[in-house]
């Protein structure tokens, strides 16, 4: 990130390189209509996106601008160039998010203060899911500031927004199949938070924890990481086991699919395959869940699980 000050001198410009590329000619992507005519939504100019960027260096300002920002960071492609490479602007993003720390144990989180950061969230994710930027977040340890977010179990809605809009960072990180952000997220302490939000999260925490875990599955590193010890494998198989019951009595086809995607995955290792075998979940032994959706994406996984695991378990192939 640059150094000097953020309104820089009058050759620079404050925002960096990016901003004369991508504001500097007001371009802009236009918002599809929901009615889908030709009519278009009001635009937002590229100077008013400056404009926002820029209060954010003013503390009086800061929280409408974040505010803003977050409503409309998809009207521009190269903003998260824009906030990773202006002055100051992610060291702002992260001054939102260690200053709530303090209330995350407390009850005394409110409902104001959580958006405020889940605002900043909004615009960390942009720079995670941007294929320049993702790699320079792995690379100073951004994630690892969300994980008291992560670590929180209060099921009240300002900390639940917290934990969710924090997967959200996460899960655009892990999108690309990176085996480096893959082996970064292996190496810190996010697998156990990960695992515990799967297993007691909100069903949306839940369904976003678990995609991650899928992807961390996904990777050859990442499957050898949970199958290579007993120990680990046998948390792993509980908490999934543990989900697959919960779903008995509270279907959600959405989760369902990429628990039995998961358990595919690990199918995929003859350890893993050997004692998914013997401690498979009853209820995805006897086809309890066949009649939960008409989604033919889900008994097809269903299908392939029983028939991977064929040699001791029964059910419809």
């Amino acid at each position: 990130m640059h150094g000097g000050h953020p309104l820089g001198n009058s050759n620079a410009h404050p925002l960096g390189p990016a901003a004369n590329s991508s504001f500097g000619s007001g371009s802009q992507r236009s918002t599809p209509n929901p009615l889908g005519s030709n009519v278009s939504s009001p635009a937002t100019t590229g100077d008013e996106i400056y404009q926002l960027v820029l209060e954010l260096y003013n503390p009086p300002s800061r929280e409408q601008a974040l505010s803003e920002l977050s409503k409309k960071r998809d009207q521009f492609e190269d903003l998260a160039l824009v906030l990773w490479n202006s002055y100051g602007v992610m060291a702002i993003i992260l001054q939102e998010i260690v200053t709530v720390y303090p209330l995350l144990h407390s009850a005394s989180l409110s409902v104001q203060a959580s958006n405020r950061v889940c605002n900043a969230l909004a615009l960390l994710q942009l720079v995670a899911a941007h294929p320049k930027t993702r790699h320079l977040l792995i690379h100073a340890n951004f994630p690892q500031f969300l994980y008291p977010f992560l670590s929180t179990t209060s099921k009240s809605k300002p900390y639940d927004n917290l934990r969710l809009t924090s997967l959200g960072v996460i899960g655009a990180i892990v999108k690309n199949d990176s085996p480096e952000i893959i082996h970064f997220f292996l190496q810190t302490e996010f697998l156990p938070l990960c695992l515990k939000i799967m297993e007691i999260g909100s069903e949306l925490c839940k369904v976003v924890a678990t995609f991650i875990f899928h992807k961390i599955l996904s990777d050859d590193g990442g499957l050898m990481f949970m199958t290579d010890h007993p120990h680990r494998f046998y948390i792993v198989q509980l908490v999934l086991n543990n989900m697959i019951e919960q779903l008995v009595d509270s279907t959600s086809p959405r989760l369902l699919k990429i628990i039995v995607r998961c358990y595919l995955r690990l199918a995929d290792d003859a350890r893993a395959r050997d004692e998914l075998r013997q401690h498979l979940p009853e209820p995805l032994r006897n086809a309890t869940f066949f009649s939960v959706s008409d989604d033919p994406t889900i008994k097809r996984y269903f299908g392939q699980l029983l028939l991977k695991l064929s040699d001791n378990v029964g059910g419809p192939q």
